[in-house]
């Protein structure tokens, strides 16, 4: 008798959260699209060094991203075992994508010893910062809000970018784009996975709905920090 209503309970919450997330999604968007890298990216304005930059810099984050997620599941505790594994299997999935943008890197005529020497950009310690503080904390689902930010530049905008560099005459070798089009091609399972774990009992963790609007809007702000500060180090 009681099992029943707070499924429905969770379900309706949810679907309240998500649509709280898709605008925070809609926010990030259209800030992201005047950021002058990404700026350049899509008029096809933009110059190989910079796309190096890009890729350098994107890379010191990749690589902190299966890090980060591997800190948030040893911070979740019974009853929320299951959850758990759901994190544990990101983090797997996610470990190897640095691999990717190594191999986009070589092909756009970077040096591997420059690209894994490079140091975060300011914005990157500032992102790494934040998500490593949220993970540490107990039962950390409040970087559901943050997942749905990252992966959802997978499903979002990876292919609307590399279709845009794609029409750059400096991009001549499909290496250069691996990253993006992979992305494009597989973060919508990984969105599936946020909104099944949004539909469990996460919610019913006093305030865990807020938190999780309040860690997309901050990570939303510190990603763009990210590319804002490309270079800067």
């Amino acid at each position: 008798m009681q099992t029943q209503p707070r499924l429905h309970s969770n379900v309706t919450q949810s679907q309240q959260v998500l649509r709280q997330l898709t605008m925070v999604w809609a926010d990030f968007e259209s800030r992201l699209l005047k950021v002058p890298i990404v700026a350049r990216a899509m008029q096809q304005q933009l110059r190989l060094a910079d796309y190096l930059t890009l890729i350098s810099d994107h890379y010191q984050q990749v690589v902190e991203g299966s890090g980060w997620i591997s800190r948030a599941a040893s911070s979740i505790t019974a009853p929320y075992l299951d959850q758990r594994s759901v994190f544990i299997r990101h983090a797997a999935t996610e470990h190897l994508d640095y691999q990717m943008l190594e191999k986009s890197y070589l092909a756009s005529g970077g040096q591997k010893a420059e690209l894994i020497g490079a140091h975060k950009n300011i914005g990157s310690e500032a992102l790494s910062a934040w998500m490593y503080q949220r993970a540490s904390q107990p039962n950390p689902f409040d970087l559901l809000g943050a997942m749905f930010v990252i992966e959802g530049l997978g499903k979002r905008f990876a292919q609307t970018f590399a279709n845009a560099l794609d029409e750059n005459p400096l991009i001549t070798d499909p290496d250069q784009l691996e990253f993006y089009r992979y992305h494009a091609a597989h973060d919508e399972d990984h969105l599936q996975e946020l909104e099944d774990l949004l539909a469990s009992s996460i919610l019913d963790i006093t305030g865990m709905d807020e938190a999780i609007v309040r860690t997309a809007k901050v990570t939303a702000r510190l990603y763009l920090l990210q590319l804002e500060e490309l270079g800067h180090y």
